[in-house]
């Protein structure tokens, strides 16, 4: 089951569309909720309810009964204003047992929702939010979690946020056990003569924030494609990607091309045991190359040795602080790294909860091998950069390609990868160099 929420007024972008409602704006010629349904058939989804206000009897002429799209589709109108969950209580019987998705159809998005509920059902709690990094997380509500994705607190606009956190948004789609419709009535004001909660409701304050730090709602990072087209300039460019391809290709069902970089010595300048903001510094180009290698639609993935950790330099939790910072400090520069993974283990460390052989630590390529089935990665079509031959090892066993930069590894080496010696990997002075090689060679 597949529950839409259909019934936005789309004020911002009404001068483009006046008496349109916002399902049926049309992208490149073809309205952006068909271009939706039409996903969610292709994956199996066929069942689904349109919750509609607004011009709803455009949008349900236009759809009537989704044969025509191969679906079957019930409409549930909202003769007066429920707030964006106050229909679920009403739908509820046509819901049964089963988990179903909850969708805003306010963003435009292309999403692998199989492989979502695969993790909903894994993690076996009572919501999954799809959440993700956007390009104005300031003015958006950011989502906390562990490091097993457990929901542990939820930022509101209004909130008071900490200086640093990781760019994590929650998109408006959710898988949800109807289970969580009992639990929040008993937070909600109910009327005795229908059953149903007084007034409006609103999902995330008064549904889904109650459920922080319960163990039961877990978010899913992805960095597939879910974009708000609420005002011109990002209706043009969710036009724009559409023609371009650019939406469809970021579903996780079709394989992903990334880079792979390593931190210390590629990305800052190598101080051996860097974990204070103010000892950190950006190597020269790595925001240029960074952006490079974006927009030439590769997903940024940091895989790093932390052996600091284990040798009692500093702890997993300053390490957090100072990568949140980074990201911070690459947001600003329009720039997002999709993963990150760190080792903290090292066979003789000092702190003894991380002294073991592991399988993450580079050479060994258990970081990589995680990031490849998060996020359905192709590693023919992927790179590993880094300034030690250890963070390029993956290229002498996999397709993956490579390249050694800067001047931090034996010369001998180094020479070797100039005559071409190691595996599929490359030389270059650095992380620029790198990336304009790699740009270049994407667009030939």
């Amino acid at each position: 089951m597949v529950v839409i929420m259909a019934g936005g007024r789309g004020t911002r972008i009404a001068e483009l569309f006046p008496n349109i409602p916002k399902p049926l704006i049309p992208v490149d010629g073809i309205p952006i909720l068909e271009r939706e349904i039409r996903s969610l058939a292709s994956q199996g989804f066929k069942d689904l309810i349109l919750t509609v206000g607004y011009l709803a009897d455009k949008i349900i002429t236009y759809f009537g009964d989704g044969s025509q799209l191969g679906v079957h589709i019930e409409y549930f109108v909202e003769e007066i204003p429920l707030g964006n969950a106050g229909a679920l209580f009403q739908l509820r019987a046509k819901m049964g047992k089963d988990p179903f998705l909850l969708l805003n159809a306010d963003a435009a998005f292309d999403v692998d929702f199989n492989r979502m509920l695969e993790f909903h059902k894994k993690h076996g709690g009572l919501v999954t939010l799809f959440t993700h990094p956007n390009s104005h997380p300031y003015d958006s509500g950011l989502i906390i979690a562990n490091n097993d994705g457990n929901v542990e607190k939820w930022i509101s606009k209004e909130d008071e946020r900490p200086q640093w956190y990781n760019n994590r948004v929650n998109a408006g789609l959710h898988v949800i056990d109807p289970k969580v419709l009992e639990l929040s009535q008993k937070n909600l004001e109910i009327d005795p003569t229908t059953g149903y909660p007084k007034g409006k409701v609103d999902l995330d304050r008064q549904i889904l924030k109650p459920l922080c730090g319960t163990g039961k709602m877990f978010c899913y990072d992805s960095p597939e494609y879910v974009k708000d087209m609420g005002t011109p300039e990002r209706f043009h460019q969710v036009e724009a990607d559409y023609k371009n391809g650019v939406v469809q290709a970021k579903n996780l069902y079709n394989k992903q091309k990334a880079i792979f970089l390593d931190r210390d010595g590629t990305i800052n300048v190598d101080k051996h045991y860097v974990f204070r903001i103010e000892d950190f510094e950006f190597l020269p180009g790595v925001f240029d190359a960074l952006k490079m290698l974006q927009e030439a639609g590769y997903l940024l993935i940091i895989v790093t040795n932390q052996s600091g950790i284990a040798r009692g330099y500093y702890t997993e939790e300053e390490y957090k602080k100072l990568e949140k910072w980074m990201n911070n400090e690459l947001l600003n520069h329009g720039i997002h790294i999709s993963g990150s993974y760190y080792c903290p283990h090292h066979p003789e460390a000092i702190v003894e909860q991380y002294r073991k052989d592991c399988d993450c630590r580079k050479p060994k390529l258990g970081m990589y091998m995680q990031a490849v089935q998060k996020f359905s990665l192709d590693l023919s079509k992927c790179y590993a950069i880094g300034d030690k031959i250890r963070d390029c090892h993956i290229c002498e066993l996999t397709e993956c390609k490579g390249f050694l930069i800067g001047n931090n590894e034996e010369a001998g080496i180094i020479k070797n990868i100039h005559q071409g010696k190691i595996g599929n990997i490359r030389y270059a002075s650095d992380l620029l160099e790198a990336a304009k090689e790699i740009f270049n060679s994407s667009h030939r």
